[in-house]
C-alpha cells in the first residue's frame, strides 16, 4: 500500500526563528492527527536544516533538502552533496523542482545524473516534473511529462523506485493561484502511473507515491487528495503558515 504524503517546499522563505517558530506550530498542530500510513515532510532553506532537525526530532516531522549536487565533493560554490546532508540526518531531497528547472536550467540529463547520487547514496528523493502554460494549451502535456520521465528516470532499476516520490508539477499552477481541476489532477497522475507501469511493472507504479504540485490550499486539497491516483501534495506557500498546511495535512 503506497504512502500518502504531504510535503512542504519553503522554497527561499523563512530566518531560523521563522523556522523554529513554524515548526513548532506544526508539531502541536499535528500532535494529536493519527497519521496512519501518512508522512509529513518540511524543506527548509540549507541554512535551516540543522535547526529544523532538531526542532522536528520526536516528532512526525520529517526534513528534507530542496535541492543537492550531483557530484561527491569539489570545487562547486554554493553546492552541497549527499555526504554533507547525510551528515546532519537528512534523508530526503527535492530533485528536479520546476524553479530549479526555469531559473538554474537544470536539463533532464542533469537531473538524471542528481538522481544517480542520490540513489547511490542511499537517500530518498522526491523527483519533480510537469509541463508549462504552452505545452498544455497545446495538448503536448502528456508528451512533456512523459519526455520528463523518460529522460531522468528510466535508466533506473525498479528496485530503485523504493526510494522515489514523484511530484506533478502543472508549472502554469505554481504561485500563480491557478489550479488544475482535480479531474485533470487524476488524469494526469494516472497517465503518470500508467507509464511508470509500462516500463517498470504494474507492481512499482502501484506502490509508488505521486504528490501534485500546484496551489494546493485548504479550500481545495480535500477534492484533490481524494481522487485514486493522488497520493498527497507538495505544497509551496501554503506550507508557510502552520494554520494552513495542517490544515491540508488534515485533508488527506
Amino acid at each position: 500500500m503506497r504512502q500518502k504524503i504531504v510535503a512542504g517546499n519553503w522554497k527561499m522563505n523563512a530566518d531560523k526563528a521563522e523556522t523554529k517558530a513554524l515548526i513548532k506550530g506544526i508539531k502541536k498542530a499535528i500532535k494529536k492527527l493519527a497519521l496512519k500510513n501518512t508522512r509529513v515532510i518540511i524543506s527548509p532553506s540549507y541554512v535551516n536544516l540543522s535547526t529544523a532537525i532538531k526542532r522536528a526530532d520526536n516528532s512526525k516531522i520529517e526534513v528534507a533538502a530542496q535541492n543537492m549536487h550531483q557530484a561527491k565533493s569539489g570545487a562547486y560554490t554554493g553546492e552541497v552533496s549527499a555526504d554533507m546532508l547525510k551528515s546532519i540526518n537528512v534523508k530526503t531531497v527535492i530533485i528536479g523542482h520546476s524553479e530549479r528547472r526555469e531559473y538554474f536550467n537544470e536539463t533532464d540529463a542533469l537531473l538524471a545524473e542528481k538522481m544517480d547520487a542520490v540513489l547511490a547514496n542511499g537517500l530518498e528523493a522526491i523527483f519533480c516534473f510537469g509541463e508549462k502554460l504552452e505545452e498544455r494549451k497545446s495538448e503536448n502535456h502528456f508528451k512533456v511529462v512523459e519526455s520528463q520521465l523518460k529522460n531522468a528516470l528510466f535508466h533506473l532499476e525498479a528496485a530503485n523506485f523504493k526510494n522515489i516520490v514523484l511530484a506533478y508539477e502543472p508549472v502554469w499552477a505554481i504561485g500563480t493561484g491557478e489550479t488544475a481541476s482535480p479531474e485533470q489532477a487524476q488524469d494526469m497522475h494516472a497517465f503518470i502511473r500508467e507509464t511508470i507501469s509500462k516500463k517498470f511493472g504494474k507492481e512499482v507504479a502501484e506502490n509508488v507515491s505521486i504528490l501534485y504540485g500546484g496551489s494546493v490550499k485548504p479550500a481545495n486539497a480535500e477534492e484533490i487528495f481524494s481522487k485514486p491516483d493522488v497520493d498527497g501534495g507538495l505544497i509551496g506557500g501554503a506550507s508557510l503558515k502552520a494554520e494552513d498546511f495542517t490544515a491540508i495535512i488534515k485533508a488527506i
